[in-house]
């Protein structure tokens, strides 16, 4: 009986720890597929004229965007700062 019960036990865990895998893996591709979006969004927008105030506004705009998905943690700090310097080097 200890046996089917050992066994029982290790299968409960293995499986949590499958589905756990599972969601950090659905979490991560998440994350990559809403930053692949934001750079085609920046790769697609054309280049500001050097005095437009439009284009300030648009990447004010990606600007408010990007903070939005840090803080809801779908960013890291680092990839929130890396995509924070291109649109600010585009402005």
């Amino acid at each position: 009986m200890p046996f089917l019960l050992r066994a029982a036990v290790v299968g409960g865990v293995a499986h949590h720890m499958g589905t756990r895998s599972q969601a950090a893996r659905d979490q991560s591709a998440a994350q990559q597929q809403q930053i692949d979006d934001l750079q085609d969004q920046q790769a697609q927008a054309p280049a500001p004229a050097a005095a437009a105030p439009a284009g300030a506004e648009d990447g004010m705009a990606k600007l408010t965007q990007l903070k939005s998905l840090l803080d809801q943690g779908v960013l890291t700090q680092a990839e929130f700062d890396m995509q924070k310097q291109k649109i600010l080097m585009s402005m």
